[in-house]
């Protein structure tokens, strides 16, 4: 029975849910999820009365089938869904499931598309009751306010909150007795990720350089999208098939927790990166070329709309899957995925295989743009063709007989067939013909002129049209007939086809993790539940690629030491590489895959968190220090005692003071909680006041880190390793040389923050100032030598005011 429909205010409810006895039908619910999905990605949020809060998840690509939705939806067990009642079919299809579950059935609310436009959920979010902002802040301080507390970059989920808050003013969820101005109270926003999946924001992405889209430098693919420029996704995609690439997305833009998951990555990648399974390897990588588009092929079969380079695809795709499952027999079945591949490749595929290649004719097909199929599939459909095949020596014949009743004149006529018309008598056109009157003749029904060729139809080509019938039409259905029974037959083993294409994508993704560790020189890092992180000689995966000569760095992050690193040196020195570097192989870790480095153990990481990137945001209207804040906000606030966290130079958007200060907060606040809760810290800056100064409570968490430096003369050698302590100076009349500044404009600044830093006048040194100065000194003492000072005419004053202080003279006489 169908699902019952009420209306609540304009809203449509579907009451999936069955009421307990004693229980009211108005009861509140205490979780009230919003969902929008659009091209294959996903923005959601949810609302928990229990803390008032509203919980967030960024947006992220998602399955045809939703399966990470799916998982939120376990996690969270929402109540109420509400979604837009203009969807994409997956989703459709998704609540349809969802409410043929007996076990968990939520209430849907649909509200229309225009609820869910991105301008109407800014100004929901504008207009919301956050009773932790005073009743007169103005709308622009209350954006900054918003803009540190969730992802403005995530668009579906701000279109999803919109709709949230709608649905929370329309049932004044947990103000229900209160005065209709109360709104409801939203005390706090969470990030919400998966209990598996490590949390990491757009800025991280970007400032790590994970991914990295370039303008194509084809001027024909400039409107058509984009490339993958040089990032971590793309030195690591070696993926053979489309589906392969687009999961290794899908894993790069969701790292896991879950160690099973990781050890059953890491287990292929080890057995792959073995030189002597090079051949197998390659043998499956080959095999990988042919997997097709399988969901849009499937669907295409099932509206009839298969072309003949479909079941060419299809049939290559078996193929090739057949012999990626008898490859994978001979190989380790210890290995879960090769396991997986030899228990869900099943008997089908070859039958599939099989059944195409008995009754497609591929060379047939391809010629006459159509279906057809192999001799001896259906004997109706050879006897047919056979007298189709025959038909050329007949009508030759009949043509034959047929030009001995014509007028002499004509000289040949011939007999054709032309599909849905029948056969025809063709002969040429004489020059006396030239109007339509003159192309009657005697015996013959005229039908149309093509080509200086006029067509007939005569007394036998009628008596050929009821003796063979439309010969070429009948064999058309009848082939199509059996392609249609030939899809159904396939559609029914297409579960099959879509696991085929799951573990085939897995396979396809680890191979070209497995390739590039070859090629790389990347280890194979341990994964441990404990919170350290420990790296040997690693290295910047991306910047080994463009720079002749490395210097790996080690990193030791331990349970109870050394977890917040402060590192100093000179500019250009390497420490924001340094971080980098550390930040992309915990990434690698997390995503299964290799890392460059001698060894590493890589512990629990549920969050990587970045204050590196200054950016700048118009449509927000956020100064580049408000951003910058808003990004260690991030950090302080969601970091946890399991999360790494890369800084570098905070505070220097702003006064130095200002900005010291805030560093020097921020970095106290960490150390003073209980270590458990502290997360992996590497913060670099060129406030060397931060440590000499004492500013920050000593502590067994922290620990001094520099890059060394060498000084050959007045040159500043870069040595790019790490080591223990603090940078003395930032050497930037150094690095101003190396920049190219000019040297006299190098010793200038030299010697004026000589000057500041031993607290001395800062003097002017402009020559021409002073050597006019001298000049006009001197004048004025030789002219005040020659004043006869006896003189009862000279008037001193008016001397001193000429020549000592001349523009006051000038300001006097003009007020005079």
């Amino acid at each position: 029975m169908a699902a019952p429909m009420e209306t609540l205010r304009g809203e449509q409810r579907t009451v999936f849910g069955v009421y307990e006895d004693g229980e009211e039908e108005d009861s509140l619910p205490t979780v009230l999820l919003s969902v929008v999905v659009q091209r294959g990605h996903l923005g959601l949020c949810f609302y928990d009365s229990t803390d008032s809060s509203v919980n967030y998840m960024r947006d992220t690509p998602d399955s045809g089938e939703l399966h990470l939705l799916t998982k939120v939806i376990q996690e969270v067990s929402p109540h109420v869904i509400v979604t837009s009642a203009k969807q994409e079919r997956c989703m459709v299809h998704f609540l349809q499931q969802l409410g043929s579950n007996s076990d968990y059935k939520p209430e849907v609310v649909t509200y229309p598309y225009v609820d869910f436009g991105l301008e109407v959920g800014k100004q929901r979010l504008l207009s919301a009751h956050l009773p932790a902002l005073p009743d007169s802040i103005s709308e622009r301080d209350k954006m900054s306010y918003l803009s540190s507390c969730i992802s403005f970059d995530s668009l579906l989920m701000l279109r999803a909150l919109g709709a949230l808050l709608k649905c929370l003013d329309r049932r004044r969820v947990g103000v229900e007795l209160e005065d209709s101005s109360v709104g409801v109270p939203i005390l706090q926003f969470r990030a919400y990720t998966l209990k598996s999946v490590v949390y990491i924001d757009q800025d991280t992405y970007s400032v790590l350089q994970i991914f990295k889209s370039e303008l194509h430098p084809s001027v024909y693919k400039l409107h058509s999208g984009e490339k993958e420029g040089l990032s971590l996704y793309g030195i690591l995609n070696r993926c053979r098939c489309k589906f392969g690439s687009k999961l290794l997305r899908q894993w790069f833009l969701r790292p896991t927790q879950d160690l099973a998951v990781l050890f059953r990555r890491q287990d292929v990648i080890r057995f792959f990166s073995s030189p002597r399974n090079s051949d197998i390897l390659g043998t499956l990588q080959s095999s990988l070329r042919n997997i097709k588009n399988i969901p849009t092929l499937l669907r295409r079969m099932s509206l009839s709309h298969t072309k003949v380079t479909d079941w060419k695809n299809l049939y290559k795709m078996v193929q090739s899957a057949v012999c990626v499952r008898d490859t994978v027999r001979h190989l380790p079945q210890s290995i879960q995925l090769f396991h997986d591949i030899n228990d869900v490749f099943s008997d089908d595929l070859h039958y599939i295989a099989s059944l195409i290649n008995r009754v497609v004719d591929f060379e047939s097909s391809l010629s006459e743009n159509r279906f057809t199929i192999k001799p001896n599939v259906d004997p109706a459909i050879d006897e047919k063709k056979r007298r189709m095949m025959g038909l050329s020596d007949f009508l030759t014949d009949v043509a034959r007989r047929e030009l001995e009743h014509l007028d002499p004149r004509i000289p040949s006529c011939c007999v054709i067939y032309i599909p849905l018309i029948g056969f025809l008598l063709s002969v040429p056109r004489l020059p006396s013909m030239e109007e339509k009157e003159d192309f009657e003749i005697d015996g013959l029904d005229f039908m149309f002129l093509s080509e200086d060729r006029l067509h007939y139809r005569s007394q036998r080509t009628k008596e050929l049209d009821d003796l063979l019938g439309d010969l070429h039409c009948d064999i058309r259905d009848m082939e199509t007939a059996v392609m249609t029974q030939l899809q159904n037959t396939i559609l029914k083993r297409s579960a099959s086809l879509y696991k085929v294409l799951d573990l085939i994508a897995e396979l396809d993704c680890l191979m070209a993790m497995s390739t590039a560790s070859q090629e790389y020189g990347y280890t194979s890092p341990k994964l441990s539940n404990n919170r350290k992180i420990i790296v040997t000689q690693g290295r910047h995966p991306l910047l080994e690629l463009c720079s002749p000569v490395f210097v790996p760095n080690s990193f030791q992050s331990q349970e109870l030491q050394g977890r917040v690193k402060i590192i100093t040196g000179p500019n250009s020195s390497g420490k924001s590489i340094y971080l980098k570097q550390v930040g992309l192989i915990v990434f690698m870790a997390l995503i299964g895959s290799d890392v460059p480095a001698k060894e590493a153990e890589i512990g629990v990481v549920d969050g990587i968190f970045t204050r590196m990137q200054s950016r700048e945001s118009v449509s927000l209207g956020l100064s580049t220090f408000m951003i910058d804040l808003n990004q260690m906000a991030q950090a302080l606030n969601s970091s946890t005692g399991n999360s790494l966290v890369l800084i570098d130079e905070f505070g220097k958007g702003t006064n130095t003071v200002d900005g010291l200060s805030l560093l020097a907060a921020s970095v106290s606040h960490w150390l003073r909680k209980p270590p458990t809760d502290v997360p992996h810290i590497l913060l670099a800056t060129n406030f060397h006041s931060l440590l000499q100064l004492g500013l920050l409570p000593s502590s067994a968490l922290l620990s001094l880190l520099t890059l060394e430096t060498a000084l050959d003369g007045d040159e500043l050698v870069f040595l790019y390793q790490l080591k223990e302590g603090i940078c003395q100076s930032s050497y930037a009349a150094n690095i101003a040389s190396l920049a190219g500044l000019p040297t006299s404009l190098v010793q200038r600044g030299v010697e004026v923050s000589e000057l500041y830093r031993t607290g001395r006048p800062i003097k002017r040194i402009d020559r021409a100032s002073s050597d006019e100065q001298a000049n006009r000194c001197s004048s004025v003492v030789e002219k005040f030598l020659s004043l006869d000072l006896e003189d009862q005419n000279l008037d001193l004053q008016l001397f001193m005011k000429d020549e000592l202080l001349p523009s006051a003279g000038e300001v006097l006489n003009r007020r005079a």
